[in-house]
């Protein structure tokens, strides 16, 4: 099943379901549900399984169709429809964006082409190291706790982005730098468990020429926006998927990754792994919360590229037969960012 968010300009908020190239509008038919986090709500209060209920809103009326290419084609504001991110809340606040690295095959080349790092010095780094442990022992057998793979925070609801979104550019940064990747998309239920409700495609924005001065210096070069959609795909096995990103400036093609392959087969970390030691913390299974977990990505345009990043240029990520193309666009955002922020006295 796949499902969307999206804004009717004239009627506000809507969630659907994208069958045969249109988005049934669930919400037409029930006007309190307005979100896909409602129906997640909705489906724990009939003690039903997400996708089964959302399944029985289906047959249960006659929802409205949007022709979904509009829709992929919208701008907010601009257009009378547009798509939001497949699973936001209400309150930016209580949406948590964070991300696992080091978790492909090919990320640990990518990261040391990133710090010039020599392969054959790699095992002396912390980067290689932590890569390594997951090698080792990211795939426990059920009922054990595996490695620790790195872990960083990248925002809240406020980082985030729907398809079309800007990748802000700020004044202060040196760069902007693309990662492709998978979401996972997660609602604590009001027990404080987590609950996957699918995947989707993300671009996870990040600044890899502050990365490259020092590694301690990831943490706030991933403090950035971030895209995802267009789509919640709820039955993804996320064994192996195959992305791909190209870059184009003024409709012109100026970076493709090739195939970029995605999944646990590709990974030295178990998906369950990953989510242990994420959802591990209390502070991440307050009930009613929102999470958007990035998996890593094995390639990097940043350590291949001759050019930098600039306003106007198109991020599409893409996985046949997942999801349509996610894209977002590069944005400068208030030059009043270079200069230093000063506090007040209270």
């Amino acid at each position: 099943m796949r499902l969307v968010q999206f804004e009717l300009a004239s009627d506000g908020r809507r969630v659907g379901v994208v069958q045969d190239g249109l988005v049934l509008d669930l919400t037409a038919s029930h006007a309190h549900l307005e979100r896909t986090l409602d129906l997640f709500h909705a489906a724990e209060e009939a003690e039903m399984g997400f996708e089964e209920f959302v399944q029985q809103l289906l047959l249960s009326g006659d929802s409205p169709s949007v022709p979904y290419p509009e829709l992929l084609a919208g701008e907010a504001g601009a257009t009378e429809l547009w798509l939001h991110p497949p699973l936001d809340h209400d309150d930016p606040y209580r949406l948590l964006v964070s991300g696992t690295g080091l978790t492909h095959t090919g990320g640990m080349k990518s990261r040391a082409e990133m710090h010039s790092i020599d392969e054959s010095d790699a095992p002396q780094t912390d980067s290689a190291k932590i890569f390594a442990m997951g090698l080792e022992g990211g795939k426990p057998s059920e009922g054990l706790r595996g490695a620790m793979p790195e872990w960083f925070y990248k925002g809240n609801g406020l980082t985030l982005r729907g398809p079309g979104g800007p990748l802000d550019l700020p004044a202060f940064a040196l760069d902007g730098g693309e990662e492709p990747e998978l979401v996972g998309c997660y609602v604590i239920d009001s027990t404080g468990a987590p609950c996957r409700l699918g995947f989707a495609l993300g671009i996870e924005w990040s600044d890899h020429e502050t990365e490259q001065i020092n590694y301690l210096y990831l943490a706030p070069s991933k403090l950035r926006t971030c895209a995802v959609g267009p789509e919640l795909v709820t039955d993804c096995e996320f064994d192996e998927v195959h992305l791909s990103c190209s870059v184009y400036r003024e409709g012109r093609e100026i970076y493709d990754s090739g195939p970029l392959l995605s999944g646990e087969e590709y990974m030295c970390h178990s998906l369950a792994n990953c989510e242990d030691h994420h959802f591990k913390y209390p502070q991440h299974r307050s009930p009613g919360d929102v999470h958007l977990h990035f998996f890593g990505t094995s390639k990097l345009s940043h350590s291949t590229r001759d050019w930098k990043f600039r306003a106007g240029d198109e991020v599409h990520v893409s996985a046949s037969g997942f999801s349509e193309t996610l894209v977002a666009r590069v944005a400068d955002v208030a030059e009043d960012a270079r200069n230093p922020v000063r506090v007040r006295k209270a």
